[in-house]
């Protein structure tokens, strides 16, 4: 699973810049699939579109961008994130979204 957090250049689509940012921060060559969550940062005023993804091809490698490509468990994502960004990477495994979502830039808001 990729968390890759990137703006949309003005001309693309949320899914052609899923692909791209995916590529160019970890080799992967993604499918984009479904949208799983819409995550507001009260803070800065920034929305995230988060989408389920599964990889089509490419070689795993870091970049200037990354410091580490990894396959994790949803029991690792949970004790080796921050809270804000596990629940975006659990809310994608979650049949049940999309998920929306508020946070303060560093911790979940309640509804």
């Amino acid at each position: 699973m990729a968390a890759i957090s990137r703006r949309l250049e003005l001309t693309e689509s949320p899914e052609a810049g899923v692909r791209r940012e995916v590529l160019k921060e970890t080799g992967i060559e993604v499918k984009v699939n479904d949208l799983t969550g819409v995550y507001k940062n009260t803070t800065r005023g920034i929305v995230a579109l988060v989408f389920r993804c599964e990889p089509t091809g490419g070689t795993e490698r870091t970049s200037a961008e990354s410091t580490a490509v990894a396959w994790l468990t949803p029991d690792e994502v949970a004790a080796q994130m921050s809270e804000v960004y596990a629940i975006r990477l659990l809310d994608a495994l979650d049949e049940a979204g999309p998920h929306v979502r508020s946070y303060d830039g560093r911790q979940l808001l309640t509804a």
